[in-house]
């Protein structure tokens, strides 16, 4: 009994969190173009702009390499929630951010990426432009230095997704309900 209600307060959240993120970008840019003007490279070296993200709909995932948990959980669940998807799920352009261009090159990216999905693209480029293509689209950045000189960075955890337009369409919060993040991209592909 216990149990239950500790897993509903927990989808609850989870619930309210997503919502959240949803009404501030939705309040944030009402009326507004989404994101800026960039210009990074793709994982194999080729130029990207934000032309990719026009002309179909589009799942952008803002993250990092050395990330130990969140990023790696997200690609892997989103490769799956486009697979499960079948021919429709194709219709999504899928792309992986690096917030941590330093580190994260074209050859560290596209390693990453491809262990763990042949439909997501990695992004990566000048940690200037990468700063801010992240600021454009909202989210939030910060290295955080650690012991022994290392660091991590900090940094907004949820998929965006884009229209055919390239416009805000919603997000998919970490650690939502897959079959709602399925639902969600059902939407998305359909236009809907």
């Amino acid at each position: 009994m216990m149990r239950s209600i500790l897993i509903g307060i927990l989808v609850l959240m989870a619930a309210g969190v997503g919502y959240i993120t949803f009404d501030w970008y939705r309040w944030q840019y009402a009326g507004k173009a989404f994101g800026g003007p960039f210009t990074l490279v793709d994982q194999s070296g080729g130029e990207i702009t934000e032309r990719a993200f026009r002309g179909q709909p589009t799942a952008v995932f803002f993250g990092f390499t050395h990330c130990p948990e969140v990023c790696p959980t997200t690609l892997f669940e989103l490769d799956g929630w486009l697979g499960q998807l079948g021919e429709q799920g194709e219709e999504i352009d899928a792309y992986f951010v690096s917030v941590d261009p330093e580190r994260d090159t074209p050859e560290v990216l596209g390693a990453y990426v491809s262990n763990v999905s042949e439909r997501i693209t990695g992004i990566t480029g000048d940690p200037e432009k990468v700063a801010a293509m992240a600021k454009s689209f909202g989210i939030y950045v910060r290295k955080v230095e650690l012991d022994g000189g290392d660091y991590t960075m900090d940094h907004t955890a949820s998929v965006l997704l884009l229209d055919r337009n390239g416009d805000f369409w919603g997000t998919i919060a970490y650690g939502e309900n897959p079959d709602t993040a399925v639902e969600k991209l059902k939407r998305l592909a359909a236009g809907t």
